[in-house]
């Protein structure tokens, strides 16, 4: 499936250069103004320079393993406390600190770094994956009009496989962060865990997982591609092409902490139940939701969004940072195709 996708890639609508000449009007000898032969010519020489800039091809496997490792570190660096627990960022540290001191604060950092860069790698590398196999499928055209329900379809594609990744380590860690005294560390946590339950202690928690994290995922995938768009069309008064790459990687933060608030929303509910099920042995996610009841499930909720909105401005932050570092394409948001400009008559 990788070799075919890398193969198609190139006609993918978010391929950049193919697009970014389109849109500045370079697409072939037709498109250059008469009495105006300098101004395309130098235009071309930019393009040109921008594409052998890339250190690899969109839709490669290179390029596809770099952004695995970009998901690596945007989820890695990255990790939310229990919001059942923690009020707020502040009383999390007061907390922990009177507990368990400063060691504390370093509590479970190894299933949290382990599962969560796991999950990066699936989460944003599969969804490269799946954003261009979906996208070949669709066509050009249709790519370009369902654009938003590819990229749902894309972010829950990968965030399946990316909860399988975390289920395990995501299960220890919320055993070693909210039961005092059951282990300090990972290697106590995985074998008496699977003493205590087998694979099941593991894995009960994937269900809920998936739950909680497609939606999430799914809002926060589509939320940010739709709002770097409209940041682009609506509030930044130059286009991408125009902006330099510090001003790119602060659009992209404030899209991430546009869709950060809403994922917060969209998955807040499933996350309390996945809270109270990896401390409770024997409960069902359906009897610890008809436990919480539904002023219970949105406990937090405020906490929450402070916290997501953050803490989903820097994941993308960190993501699109490793793509500048590793000079890797970075298409601009998709245009329009020309071939449905003249279906819809807006060309001539």
């Amino acid at each position: 499936m990788f070799s075919s996708v890398a193969h198609l890639a190139r006609a993918n609508p978010f391929h950049a250069p193919h697009l970014q000449l389109l849109h500045d009007g370079l697409a072939g000898p037709d498109s250059t103004p008469k009495g105006a032969p300098g101004a395309p010519r130098r235009s071309r020489r930019l393009a040109a320079a921008a594409v052998e800039e890339d250190s690899c091809e969109f839709g490669s496997m290179k390029y596809y393993a770099l952004c695995g490792l970009g998901g690596v570190l945007s989820c890695g660096l990255t990790h939310t406390v229990d919001p059942q627990k923690y009020k707020g960022i502040f009383n999390g540290f007061s907390v922990t600190l009177k507990e368990d001191g400063v060691r504390g604060l370093a509590k479970g950092w190894a299933p949290t770094f382990i599962g969560y860069s796991m999950q990066g790698l699936c989460k944003f590398g599969f969804y490269e994956v799946f954003k261009v196999f979906y996208s070949n499928i669709l066509g050009e055209e249709n790519t370009y009009l369902w654009r938003t329900s590819l990229y749902l379809a894309a972010s829950a594609s990968a965030e399946f496989f990316a909860d399988i990744a975390l289920a395990p380590m995501e299960a220890a860690k919320v055993r070693i962060q909210t039961q005092p005294g059951y282990a300090n560390t990972l290697r106590e946590a995985v074998p008496k865990m699977h003493k205590e339950e087998g694979l099941n202690a593991f894995y009960k928690g994937v269900a809920p997982l998936w739950m909680r994290q497609i939606p999430y995922t799914m809002m926060k995938f589509a939320c940010f591609e739709r709002t770097v768009e409209a940041l682009y069309k609506f509030v930044v008064p130059k286009p991408r092409s125009e902006c330099t790459k510090a001003e790119q990687l602060v659009v992209t933060f404030v899209a991430g902490y546009i869709a950060g608030v809403f994922c917060a929303i969209v998955s807040h509910p499933a996350d309390s139940v996945v809270s109270v099920l990896n401390k409770e042995k024997g409960s069902s996610a359906m009897q610890v939701l008809q436990r919480l009841g539904f002023k219970g499930v949105w406990k937090g909720l405020f906490a929450r969004i402070i916290m997501i909105g953050t803490l989903t401005a820097l994941q993308w932050f960190i993501y699109d940072s490793v793509k500048v570092y590793f000079r890797l394409p970075r298409p601009p948001p998709p245009e329009m195709p020309e071939s449905l400009k003249k279906k819809l008559g807006l060309t001539q």
